[in-house]
C-alpha cells in the first residue's frame, strides 16, 4: 500500500524544508504588514471605507488587495504591485525599442537577466510616485468627507517628515518584494510574488466573513449566498484557467543508425487566458493614475481647476455606470494586447522551425507565427470577456444585492478570487512536480 501523497510530502525532506521556509517567510510579511506608517491616521481610512461612495470603494479595492495594510496604512499599503507595474512596463515596451528585442533574442537568459534587473530599479519611482498619490488621493477623499487628514502636513513644505514616509512605505514596498524573491529561490520555486499577494488576499477574507455576520437582518443570507456563490466563481475560473485549444504539430523522425523513425504527431497547447490576473492588475493601476495625477491639483489656488481635479477623484474612484464600464473594457483589451505581446516574445513559429516541427498545411517560419496568432486571438476572446466580467462582478452583483459592496463581498469572491485559484492551481502543480522528482508518482489516490 503506498502512502497518501500528503504523507509523502511531508516525509520528503527537501519539499518539507521549502515549505516551511515559506510559510515562515509569509509570517513575516504578515507581521510586518501590521507596522504603521510614522504618522498615519487609520481611523480616518476606517471611517472613508464606511463611507461607501467613491473613496469607500477605491480604498476597499485597495484594501482587498493588499490583505488589509490600507485600512491600517502600514509600510505594505502598496503591496508588491508597483514591481508588477514594472514588470508589465518592460515587458511591454521590449517589443517597442529594437536595441531591447535584439538583446532578447541574441541570449534570451541574459535578456531575462538584464529584464529583472531594470524591473528593480523602475519598481522604486513606481513605489514611490504610488505612495504620494496615495497619501494625497487619502488626504482629499477625507478633506471631502470633512475627517482628518490621513497624513497631516504632508507636501513639500515639510519636505524631511514627507519624505520620511514616502521612503518608509517605498522600503516597505521592496521589502516584500525581496521576500517574495527568497521564497522563489529557497521555498516554492518561481511562485514567491504569488505567494505575497495570496497570502494578502487571503487573509482579508476572515475579516469580511466577520462583517458580514456582523449585518443582523442579512447575516444567513449573505454567508449562504457567499458559500454558493464562491462555488460557482471558483468552478468557472478552473474552466477557464484549464482551457486550451490543442494545434496540431508534426515532429521530424529521428534517425537510428542507418534507420529514419516515422515523424510524430503532437500538439501545441493554447491558453484561452494566458494573460492570467495581470490585465485586472494593470487595468486597475491605469485607472487609479488619473487619480493619483488629480489628487496633486484638488487644493489649488485656482477654483475651477480645483473643482475639476475632484470631479476626475470621483470619475476615476471607483463609483458610476462609467467607471464600472471603463473597468469591463480595459480589463478586456489589455487581455488582447498583454497576450498579442507575450505571444510575439515567445516565437513559436521561428521556434518550431528550428527543431524541424511543422503545422499540417501551414509553411514553417513567419506563416507559423501568423497562423498561431490568428488562432489565439480568437481563442483569447471568450477568456477575455470572462476576465472583463469578472473584474466587474461586485458591481453587477452590488446592483442586485446592495448590501454585496459594502461588505467587500463581492470583491473577494471575483477578482480575489481570480488569483487565489491561480495561485493555488500553480502551487498544486509545482508540489506534484516535485513530489514526481522524489519518485512519487501517483499524488492523487491512495491505495
Amino acid at each position: 500500500m503506498k502512502r497518501s501523497a500528503w504523507r509523502y510530502l511531508w516525509s520528503a525532506h527537501d519539499i518539507r524544508r521549502k515549505l516551511l521556509i515559506s510559510l515562515l517567510i509569509l509570517a513575516i510579511y504578515r507581521l510586518v504588514a501590521h507596522v504603521p506608517v510614522p504618522g498615519a491616521n487609520p481611523d480616518s481610512i476606517k471611517a472613508l471605507i464606511g463611507s461607501g461612495g467613491a473613496a469607500g470603494t477605491l480604498i476597499g479595492i485597495l484594501d482587498m488587495l493588499s490583505g488589509g495594510t490600507v485600512s491600517q496604512f502600514s509600510v505594505m499599503a502598496m503591496g508588491v504591485y508597483p514591481y508588477i507595474t514594472a514588470q508589465i512596463i518592460i515587458q511591454l515596451l521590449v517589443p517597442i525599442i529594437p536595441s531591447w528585442q535584439k538583446r532578447m533574442e541574441e541570449d534570451p537568459r541574459e535578456g531575462r537577466k538584464w529584464m529583472e534587473k531594470w524591473t528593480y530599479y523602475l519598481a522604486v519611482p513606481m513605489a514611490a510616485l504610488q505612495a504620494v498619490g496615495q497619501i494625497n488621493i487619502f488626504n482629499s477623499f477625507a478633506s471631502q468627507a470633512n475627517l482628518p487628514p490621513i497624513i497631516s502636513n504632508f507636501g513639500i513644505s515639510n519636505f524631511v517628515p514627507s519624505f520620511t514616509i514616502v521612503a518608509s512605505m517605498t522600503a516597505g514596498t521592496m521589502f516584500g518584494i525581496w521576500l517574495g524573491e527568497l521564497i522563489s529561490e529557497y521555498g516554492m520555486r518561481n511562485q514567491g510574488l504569488s505567494l505575497i499577494i495570496f497570502a494578502g488576499i487571503v487573509a482579508r477574507i476572515p475579516t469580511t466573513i466577520r462583517q458580514i455576520y456582523a449585518d443582523e437582518a442579512n447575516r444567513w443570507f449573505g454567508l449562504a449566498f457567499m458559500l454558493i456563490f464562491t462555488t460557482l466563481v471558483v468552478f468557472a475560473i478552473v474552466v477557464v484557467q484549464q482551457g486550451r485549444r490543442n494545434i496540431p504539430v508534426m515532429y521530424p523522425g529521428r534517425r537510428v543508425g542507418a534507420r529514419m523513425s516515422m515523424p510524430v504527431r503532437g500538439s501545441l497547447p493554447l491558453m484561452v487566458n494566458m494573460a492570467g490576473m495581470i490585465p485586472i492588475i494593470f487595468a486597475q493601476s491605469i485607472l487609479t493614475f488619473p487619480s493619483i495625477i488629480a489628487s496633486f491639483f484638488t487644493s489649488v489656488s485656482n477654483q475651477g481647476l480645483a473643482n475639476f481635479a475632484i470631479k476626475m477623484q470621483e470619475l476615476f474612484g471607483g463609483t458610476g455606470n462609467f467607471y464600472w464600464v471603463m473597468y469591463f473594457l480595459s480589463v478586456v483589451l489589455f487581455t488582447f494586447f498583454y497576450t498579442d505581446v507575450l505571444f510575439a516574445q515567445q516565437n513559436y513559429g521561428e521556434n518550431l522551425k528550428k527543431v524541424g516541427a511543422q503545422i499540417p498545411g501551414v509553411a514553417r517560419g513567419a506563416p507559423t507565427q501568423r497562423y498561431l496568432t490568428r488562432v489565439l486571438r480568437r481563442i483569447t476572446f471568450p477568456g477575455a470577456f470572462f476576465l472583463g466580467l469578472v473584474a466587474i462582478l461586485p458591481w453587477l452583483i452590488g446592483l442586485i444585492i446592495p448590501f454585496g459592496q459594502s461588505t467587500g463581498l463581492m470583491l473577494v469572491n471575483s477578482s480575489g478570487l481570480l488569483i487565489v485559484v491561480g495561485v493555488v492551481r500553480d502551487m498544486f502543480f509545482n508540489i506534484d512536480a516535485e513530489l514526481k522528482m522524489h519518485g512519487y508518482d501517483d499524488t492523487l489516490l491512495v491505495r
